[in-house]
């Protein structure tokens, strides 16, 4: 059966994760390690025991879901699961340049460290917003956030059902309220900014010259990307990419249908939540979705 490992982004963090895959797996205990070496702060200790409002801070929520997503990955490789492919959802393509090779562990710490610290800053300086919109088109979504006086626009192809706003907040909550006028469902989401929109320029500016300082490989397993909806194939120009990566939306619809294509039956979700999984089943028939965020959840993915 062909498995795509999938990582999820910002906003599936959750207190206490990462404690039952740490107790199954040393290598995913050496994850945390590294990560706390080059965080300089326990990352183990703030995801077993900080708040809710801890966690959700850019600087601390991007690092402790990749190092949640890359435990739950060393468990399911020590238990014999191979993936071919890699895919992650905004934040988690990191852990997918980390799990396919494209850098080492640590690099991707040290990378993920100044991504999350150029965008923090860069949300100090915005009144940015973002929010799920639930049951519309993506087309006529963007036709009502046109109506809109305001920077708002779609950012996140996520399914058919579901498709994510981002802009200034104003003009955020406006779309939301119209949306909601028209009796569909408009969730804002627990994020510090306008991620993946034209808000976040000054940190793409910021981040381009510190991944200039990186060296990437060509990756081990196929690479599914947010920009283009596909594969993955021009690798020159890495830091390009991810500085283009934190202001462009996020076409993960049109990713899983291209997984499809190329014959993948089984969607494995590695790290917090189940949001990634949800997406895939409500978006594919015929294939099968799996989260891994814990014991129980690990079990089932190893039966």
């Amino acid at each position: 059966m062909k498995t795509v490992y999938l990582f999820a982004g910002q906003g599936s963090q959750a207190p206490g994760m990462a404690g039952e895959l740490v107790s199954a797996s040393k290598e995913a205990a050496q994850v945390f390690a590294c990560a706390s070496d080059i965080l300089h702060f326990d990352l183990l200790n703030t995801c077993l025991n900080g708040t809710a409002e801890e966690l959700a801070v850019t600087t601390v929520a991007q690092p402790a879901i990749m190092a949640t997503s890359l435990a739950a990955l060393a468990c399911v490789r020590e238990r014999g699961i191979e993936g071919e492919a890699v895919a992650g959802h905004s934040l988690g393509e990191y852990a997918a340049m980390v799990a396919s090779g494209m850098l080492s562990m640590e690099d991707g710490f040290k990378l993920i460290s100044y991504r999350a610290a150029a965008m923090g800053r860069c949300a100090e300086h915005q009144d940015g917003m973002m929010a799920a919109i639930m049951g519309l088109p993506a087309e006529e979504i963007a036709a009502v956030c046109e109506e809109v006086e305001g920077y708002v626009l779609p950012v996140n192809y996520n399914s058919a059902a579901q498709t994510v706003i981002a802009g200034e907040k104003a003009a955020v909550t406006a779309a939301v309220e119209k949306f909601t006028a028209m009796g569909k469902k408009a969730v804002p989401l627990k994020v510090s900014a306008a991620f993946h929109s034209a808000l976040m320029q000054p940190a793409a500016d910021e981040f381009y010259e510190a991944a200039k300082g990186f060296t990437f490989a060509a990756p081990q397993l196929t690479f599914y990307s947010n920009l283009t909806g596909g594969v993955l194939t021009d690798f020159s120009d890495m830091p390009s990419y991810l500085a283009r990566h934190i202001v462009s939306p996020v076409r993960f619809t049109d990713e899983l249908a291209a997984m499809q294509a190329a014959g993948f039956e089984r969607y494995l979700e590695l790290g917090p939540g189940k949001t990634l999984t949800g997406l895939v089943k409500r978006t594919l028939s015929g294939v099968t979705a799996l989260n891994v965020e814990n014991a129980k959840t690990l079990a089932k993915a190893t039966e």
